[in-house]
């Protein structure tokens, strides 16, 4: 099985969609193993209530242990179904010498009790995440020593055992994730998440777990137990986190970061690491949206998930804990690798150092740094609940996600849209993107959405970053404020997040509306309690960009050396380009990029010493038109491991050739 193909099932684990995953628990007998290389042990594991909860237990057969291990809790169903035996497998092989523990979490699969949607598994009465770590932990089999590991809600249960600081946890790498369930999951900006938290409930078979959240829509002390920034001074461990730039949980993940990177407790402060792409949930999407990166694979950190359990686990001295905290995919022109962006960042915090620069929003629909006159007049639009504005992308779980173009959307009455001049230079940001809207309606409550888009020479408006403010919600999420007669209040709308290079000859645009559905639930406007409305009105929304109530645009604008164009891919004769390898340097294995744009069928990609010696050959015969990757592991033609130095990657095709360095340190 080829390193690439092991690769995505291994990370498949980690993100398999609910709805393909199976709902029964397995309860094999011990001494038979669905995973090879292992001993299966399943047992019922009491929580402090009594409550048992199913777990396999998948045990070395190799060596006399005892081993560390890697827990993973999931909703959707330990139970190995034939097309998730070979991805346990590989699991279990690439984590060679640890014990692999899957849970089914409380009230799923073969577990008892009521699934209570993550509100036990934290700090709260029950503490299923502590009393599963600490059970662990006391097994023959064990060393003392647990790690967690795991994507989406596999992740949430990470930072919500985290919390309740189970002495035996030493680390965790938690993907695509989120330890603040209210603000990054279910009302963002006070607005329900409808097509998210609707479509996961129904695809787990608990619709009926929607009633706690009509009759809890404002955060209270309920939600506590479900909010790790709440608490993160508890937190002892070092976490792996892992994101994407148009995932769900985008602000999940970097809120996760720095929370317990600068003001966790003992033992985590001073020690995360956080990786994000451009990707969206399923960060094994190629395709990102409408848009696909170059060098932008999830596989060039595959090894540093492996390396920081090792690191932790088992007190290798690999170098994980010397990269940098910070790695972010500085997104650009996804149509022209060679222009700015489209490169990674490493940082040694987050957010970077950048100046917050107002584009204020003017009456004639351009965006500039110019702040308006005091007679600039006002913008209105209709805004009618019966009719919202679609969702096309951005941060979806079960509807399309990422950039997509947003014309259609534009060319609504109801969409107001500000955009730059044409671009002269390029526009680094990476960091906090919020909008301040001066606003009215005649509407005791209503939204206020606002899209960041990239748009192209060509017209097309790609979404970059979105967010919304519900009125009531527009001061606190713990208290209401309805909306006075005649009030032109401030909102903020936090758009989360992101990193993208906007190239010479774009421009920059803002739209501004009331609706983005079904993404978020639409506002009635009528100010009843949520889904308990008894009909629906339009609201008249006016939107103000004058000296006395300007409307802007804040982007966290970088300089100096992060707005530098990443390495070119080099180009040879006959429709074969070459990308650069990551990483460079590397200990155990790096990525070779290379495009194939239709040219040629046929190219071949050595790599030599640098005596001209040839250690691996490839033959780049019958790739289809796009971007490819292998993986060169250090070794020769015969499996040997070669010594740390210097190497040349070439690339053959068409009579021409290129080369480029690599380095290789042990």
């Amino acid at each position: 099985m080829s390193g690439i193909r092991s690769q995505l099932i291994f990370l498949a684990l980690l993100i398999l969609p609910a709805w393909i995953l199976p709902e029964a628990g397995h309860a094999g007998p011990q001494n038979f193993s669905a995973v090879s290389g292992t001993r299966q042990i399943t047992s019922m594991v009491a929580m402090r209530d009594g409550v048992r909860l199913a777990t396999d237990v998948y045990v070395p057969l190799l060596g006399t242990g005892p081993w560390p291990a890697i827990l993973v809790r999931t909703p959707y169903g330990r139970g190995l179904g034939a097309s998730l035996d070979e991805v346990l497998t590989l699991l279990s092989e690439a984590l060679g010498g640890y014990v692999l523990v899957v849970q089914d979490m409380r009230g799923r699969g073969g577990s008892e009790g009521v699934d209570s949607l993550y509100f036990s598994d934290g700090w709260g009465r029950e503490r299923d995440g502590y009393d599963t770590v600490e059970w662990v932990a006391a097994q023959p089999w064990s060393d003392g020593k647990v790690g967690m590991w795991g994507a989406s809600a596999l992740g949430i249960v990470q930072y919500l055992a985290a919390g309740a600081a189970p002495p035996s946890l030493v680390c965790g790498c938690a993907i695509v994730a989120t330890g603040n369930l209210y603000e990054h999951a279910l009302f963002q900006g006070g607005a329900y998440r409808r097509a998210l938290v609707d479509g996961w409930l129904h695809d787990l078979k608990r619709d009926s777990l929607q009633a706690y959240f009509i009759h809890h829509p404002h955060y209270d002390s309920g939600y506590d137990r479900v909010n790790l920034s709440a608490r993160v001074d508890s937190v002892r461990v070092p976490f792996l986190h892992i994101g994407g730039w148009h995932d769900i949980f985008t602000q999940g993940t970097i809120d996760a970061f720095t929370g317990l990177h600068y003001s966790g407790g003992d033992g985590a402060r001073g020690r995360q690491k956080m990786i994000i792409g451009p990707w969206v949930h399923n960060i094994l999407d190629w395709r990102i949206g409408e848009l696909s990166y170059p060098n932008a694979s999830p596989l060039l950190f595959f090894q540093t998930m492996i390396d920081w359990f090792d690191y932790w686990l088992k007190d290798r001295d690999n170098g994980v804990d010397r990269e940098p905290p910070v790695q972010i995919y500085l997104m650009g022109d996804a149509d022209d690798w060679e222009g700015p962006g489209n490169r990674w960042l490493s940082l040694d915090h987050w957010p970077p150092d950048f100046t917050p620069v107002h584009f204020y929003l003017r009456a004639d629909g351009t965006l500039g740094l110019d702040r308006p006159g005091w007679d600039e007049p006002p913008r209105a639009f209709t805004y009618d609940p019966a009719d919202p504005v679609p969702t096309r992308g951005g941060r979806n779980l079960n509807i399309p996600a990422g950039p997509v173009d947003q014309r259609l959307n534009e060319a609504r009455a109801e969409v107001l849209t500000y955009t730059t001049e044409i671009l002269t230079d390029t526009v680094v940001i990476a960091g906090p993107v919020t909008v301040t809207l001066r606003a009215g309606s005649d509407a005791t409550d209503t939204d206020f959405t606002a899209s960041l888009s990239d748009v192209y020479p060509d017209g097309r408006s790609m979404l970059v970053a979105d967010g919304i403010i519900r009125a009531r919600h527009r001061n606190s999420i713990v208290e209401e404020a309805f909306l006075l007669p005649g009030e032109i209040p401030e909102y903020t709308i936090d758009l989360w997040a992101t990193a993208v290079a906007f190239a010479p000859g774009h421009r920059i645009r803002l739209s501004i509306s009331s609706s983005n559905f079904p993404r978020f639930e639409a506002n009635p406007n009528t100010g009843e309690p949520f889904r308990l409305h008894t009909g629906m009105q339009t609201a008249s929304q006016v939107v103000y960009h004058d000296a006395a109530r300007p409307s802007a645009l804040i982007l966290p604008v970088l300089s100096g050396v992060e707005t530098g164009v990443r390495s070119r891919p080099l180009r040879i004769a006959g429709g074969l380009r070459l990308e650069p390898n990551y990483p460079n340097p590397f200990n155990a294995a790096t990525l070779l990029s290379f495009q194939v744009d239709g040219q040629v069928r046929e190219g071949v990609l050595h790599i030599l010493n640098l005596r001209g010696e040839i250690l691996r050959t490839w033959i780049l015969a019958g790739y289809a038109p796009g971007r490819h990757a292998l993986i060169w592991d250090g070794t020769d033609h015969r499996g040997r491991a070669v010594s740390s130095g210097v190497y040349v990657v070439r690339l053959a095709g068409g009579g021409r050739i290129v080369t480029r360095k690599i380095t290789l340190l042990k």
